[in-house]
């Protein structure tokens, strides 16, 4: 077994399982430190809605911040997706880490001053802006730290991570914010913890994979679109995840609205936190279980599966009346969500060559990251007149349409029948029973 860098790597784990792409020490040691980082980023992420909620008491208001930080994914991610398979990775990487670190310093000093919130959300931009040209790239370097087979797994590891640390920054900051800790204080942990990743890209070579062929003028913006189109399962997954993140995921980035107009949980009060925290527990064990209990499941049946589940849990979630209900069903919501889009995600990765991986996964980044915030900014109004309920149980209907819609199994029978995936000649590959490429 060999890595996409050609280094010989022998482990005795499952191929494509967890523990197998953690045998690899070049991406044992990147996701270590993306790991500690994204703690302090999610420390961030769970107090700023909050404190832009105790100033304003609007969550049109949170939807507006929510789309500064995550917007840019929506406008940026297709250069960046092409950055991602022109230009030497690494440097690419530590430059937008720097970036991050500087404007998440820079909110510590406006919190601590209660600044113009539209302050707030210029320097919330810069984030956005660093996240979204860092985010093709990085999600590109990943699985070429292993080899192809153990792909699955590290999908699974890096799903684990950011929804790992979804759990353990809340917890930090409800045990700081117990203790005294300042909103600003806590702006400025993130800022530090920016510092894990750059000290492991610095450390970590990073194999170069082959340059993506140049194209004239603005062909070279649209490759990833050509090259979706061209793999019907792929374009499906894309599709699938625009419209779920659109219609489904608004309470995401509005949980800090949900929570004190869903469950009457009060300003103030480290309850919304622990809830966050247990939300993404459930998302931590839904990602990490596809490379472990799931692994050799076919990804393809579990989208489906995970779908029809997040549909359940949602609806519950819309109508639990109290903390105690919402705590309850939590967990589960967060695995179905992070479960399925992780196997979407796996299947996705797989039927991508190396040098095409960025151009394709700056429009994943585009379906989940930058149309959630579009759906903050249609569904926070609603929120502010009719109340959360509503709109969750809209999003849990739109779910369950989607268990159908996406259905990968006929797609490829189809695709494989009609020669579809041949367009191409980098997805010539047949698929094997998970619905992952095979051969190449």
């Amino acid at each position: 077994m060999t890595t996409s860098a050609d280094a010989p790597v022998r482990h005795g784990h499952t191929p494509g399982s967890a523990r197998a792409a953690l045998s690899y020490p070049r991406f044992r040691r990147m996701w270590t430190a993306s790991f500690s980082s994204n703690i302090g980023t999610w420390m961030q992420n769970v107090v700023l809605p909050v404190y832009v909620l105790d100033r304003t008491g609007k969550a049109s208001v949170v939807g507006l911040m929510v789309f500064a930080q995550l917007g840019p994914l929506l406008f940026l991610s297709i250069p960046a997706g092409v950055i991602a398979d022109r230009f030497d990775r690494r440097r690419w990487l530590i430059a937008m880490q720097l970036v991050q670190l500087a404007f998440s310093a820079a909110l510590a000093p406006l919190a601590a001053a209660d600044a113009p919130i539209w302050t707030i959300f210029v320097v919330a931009c810069g984030v956005g802006v660093g996240n979204a040209l860092n985010a093709p790239a990085w999600s590109a370097m990943l699985p070429t730290l292993v080899s192809r087979e153990d792909i699955p797994g590290s999908v699974s590891l890096n799903s684990t991570m950011i929804n790992g640390s979804r759990v353990v920054g809340p917890i930090i900051v409800a045990v700081l914010r117990s203790a005294g800790v300042s909103i600003a204080q806590i702006f400025l942990i993130n800022a530090v913890t920016y510092l894990f990743v750059i000290w492991a890209l610095v450390r970590t070579p990073i194999h170069q994979t082959k340059a993506a062929p140049r194209e004239p003028g603005m062909r070279q913006f649209t490759a990833g679109w050509r090259i979706a189109r061209a793999n019907p399962g792929v374009w499906r997954l894309l599709v699938t995840l625009f419209t779920f993140s659109l219609l489904s995921l608004p309470y995401v980035g509005l949980f800090a609205a949900v929570a004190r107009k869903n469950f009457g949980i009060d300003k103030g009060s480290t309850t919304y936190e622990w809830l966050y925290a247990t939300w993404g527990l459930g998302a931590a064990m839904g990602g990490l279980a596809i490379g472990t209990v799931f692994v050799h499941v076919d990804k393809r049946r579990l989208i489906r599966i995970g779908f029809v589940a997040f549909a359940v849990f949602l609806a519950g979630f819309a109508l639990a009346r109290e903390p105690v209900g919402a705590f309850a069903v939590a967990a589960f919501l967060g695995f179905a969500y992070f479960g399925t889009t992780t196997s979407m995600n796996t299947v996705l990765q797989s039927r991508l060559a190396d040098h095409e991986r960025g151009r394709v996964m700056s429009l994943w980044f585009m379906a989940f990251g930058g149309t959630v915030p579009l759906g903050n900014l249609v569904f926070a109004p609603l929120m502010d007149a009719v109340g959360a309920r509503w709109v969750l149980l809209g999003g849990a209907l739109w779910a369950l349409f989607l268990g159908w819609y996406c259905d990968l199994v006929r797609i490829d029978r189809l695709a494989e029948q009609r020669g579809s995936h041949t367009l191409e000649p980098d997805h010539t590959a047949t698929f094997d029973e998970h619905g992952i490429s095979a051969g190449e």
